[in-house]
């Protein structure tokens, strides 16, 4: 959570901050939802939002999920915004300037998006694109925004149709494993809105992103009235679980820590090959890297400190190069 410099600080400002520091009785956060839910409390709704940024795990999630299911907040998702919001239809004008601050080229349509690539999940006919545009709906939100927590009952499918979103889980005690990355064209939360059952993540923004969304109602309308939505459906499933596989196969039998970042950096998308080294453009952190490998941020900078010193890679600003990329791979087994 972000705080001002202490010669601007307000006396709301420090009381927020006094309250994400320290875990939060669930009973107390759900009588703030109640109390703002019913009496339109934005006291109670401030207590909600600056717990939603607690560095508590189990105070953090109760809070996004106790938001998520709001009727105040405004938006499609569970977007923790910095500040309680009354759910009301903003001018379009101002929709517009919202949109255009976070650097995106808007899709108003998905039958007028110009994108071609055949991976993404919403490459339908016309008659079926035609029918997902008058059951979704188009929104914009920036980076750090929540689209839906982990346990939260499934609201719908998300297509991330630009930008990229984190997808985690969080253990009893708090750690963190970073699951994937999910890049435009990726549809987000469609195994729990098939299911019914809730989300197996939490997603969070990581860049500003546009998304369409469709209610699960409508999800599953579409399925059954268009085959190729729901042979679409199949197919994306049987991709994720397949992923789900080879990665708990990585994280299982891979022992050391050494070889799963490894494997991480060998599965980035290379930007440049050739028969001596392999360019690789990626916006990972050290933190999100440990949150990937499942070990801490000092120890992937050590480790790849060990991979500099070895030959193996190099940085080249922001840009990583695979300087043995048999070697690395010998690190996998």
């Amino acid at each position: 959570m972000y705080f001002p410099p202490l010669d601007g600080i307000s006396a709301l400002d420090i009381e927020l901050r006094e309250t994400a520091r320290q875990k939060v009785d669930p009973l107390y956060l759900f009588g703030c939802f109640l109390a703002w839910e019913r009496e339109e409390d934005l006291g109670a709704g401030w207590e909600l939002v600056a717990a939603a940024r607690s560095s508590d795990s189990e105070t953090r999630a109760q809070a996004q999920a106790l938001l998520g299911g709001s009727r105040h907040l405004s938006g499609i998702g569970n977007h923790v915004s910095s500040e309680p919001v009354l759910k009301k239809k903003r001018p379009e004008s101002a929709e517009a300037e919202a949109s255009a601050s976070y650097g995106l080229e808007i899709i108003e349509t998905c039958a007028g998006c110009e994108c071609q690539d055949r991976s993404y999940f919403c490459r339908f006919s016309e008659c079926a694109l035609d029918a997902w545009d008058e059951t979704s709906h188009k929104s914009t939100l920036p980076a750090g925004a929540i689209l839906f927590v982990q346990g939260q009952v499934a609201r719908g499918v998300f297509i991330l149709c630009s930008g990229k979103v984190n997808l985690s889980t969080t253990s009893r005690e708090g750690k963190i494993l970073l699951l994937k990355s999910a890049d435009a064209g990726d549809a987000l939360g469609l195994s729990a809105t098939v299911s019914g059952m809730g989300y197996e993540a939490t997603a969070e923004t990581a860049t500003p992103c546009q998304f369409c969304f469709v209610e699960r109602k409508h999800f599953l309308e579409l399925m059954e009235s268009h085959s190729q939505i729901g042979l679409h459906t199949a197919r994306y499933l049987s991709r994720d679980f397949r992923s789900a596989q080879r990665d708990i196969h990585d994280l299982i039998l891979t022992r050391s820590s050494t070889g799963k970042l490894a494997k991480l950096l060998l599965s980035q998308k290379p930007l440049e090959e050739d028969e001596f080294e392999t360019k690789v453009h990626t916006t990972m952190t050290h933190e999100e890297m440990a949150h990937r490998i499942g070990a801490s941020r000092e120890t992937v900078t050590r480790l790849l400190t060990d991979l500099r010193r070895k030959r193996l890679i190099r940085l080249d600003g922001p840009t990583l190069v695979i300087r043995d990329r048999y070697g690395l791979e010998a690190l996998t087994f």
